[in-house]
């Protein structure tokens, strides 16, 4: 039984395509028109009390949250390939980063685009600025987050950098903008973006 992607291609289920296409399984994107709200109710809001997608479904898994299914995706089909095993000193950082993406780089992005008012010691995400920095440590002097080794901390992090500069959330530094280069020439992202393509295509979806 292939694994079924409740998706949309404006939606995180559109990087999820990318993490499925580099793991090398076969899957299903379930179409979810989340401009209906359709992700509201049915099949996702029962499974996901949340109304959000992506969620993944792989036989009796039911996977919600993009990185947490990328890890899911990497650590079932993919371990010691794109996911450092648990004895490897690796493991460490492939998890720092895989967390870093959704856990302070959105937030970090989104409290400086709305002009949040908090106490950077009080917030997880900390402050804009060190954000960057952590970033610019994360790709300067090796190809991937691992080194020479990519990895689906790549998928995670490098997919929402990419994400934060096509939208121009994010000014990019020379070595920032290097790593997503080298990111979007992997075959499998190619693969994804057409993918999701074909779905804008299909539904006629305005881009």
């Amino acid at each position: 039984m292939a694994i079924k992607l409740y998706h949309h291609p404006f939606s995180r289920a559109g990087g999820v395509v990318w993490a499925l296409e580099e793991v090398g399984i076969a899957y299903e994107l379930v179409w979810v028109d989340i401009t209906k709200g359709e992700h509201k109710g049915g099949d996702v809001a029962a499974r996901n009390p949340m109304g959000k997608i992506p969620m993944l479904v792989d036989g009796d898994a039911v996977v919600t949250e993009a990185a947490a299914i990328d890890l899911y995706l990497a650590d079932r089909y993919a371990l010691g390939r794109l996911a450092p095993r648990p004895d490897d000193p690796k493991r460490g950082a492939y998890l720092r980063w895989s967390l870093f993406a959704p856990s302070v780089i959105e937030p970090a992005v989104l409290a400086k685009l709305h002009k949040w008012e908090y106490r950077a010691s009080a917030a997880g995400f900390g402050e804009h600025d060190a954000m960057l920095a952590s970033v610019e440590q994360a790709v300067t002097g090796r190809d991937y987050v691992l080194g020479d080794t990519f990895s689906m901390a790549d998928v995670i992090f490098g997919g929402t950098l990419r994400y934060m500069i096509r939208f121009k959330l994010i000014e990019p530094s020379p070595a920032v903008a290097a790593y997503v280069e080298r990111l979007a020439a992997r075959p499998a992202l190619q693969r994804a973006d057409a993918r999701n393509a074909a779905v804008v295509a299909e539904r006629g979806l305005a881009t």
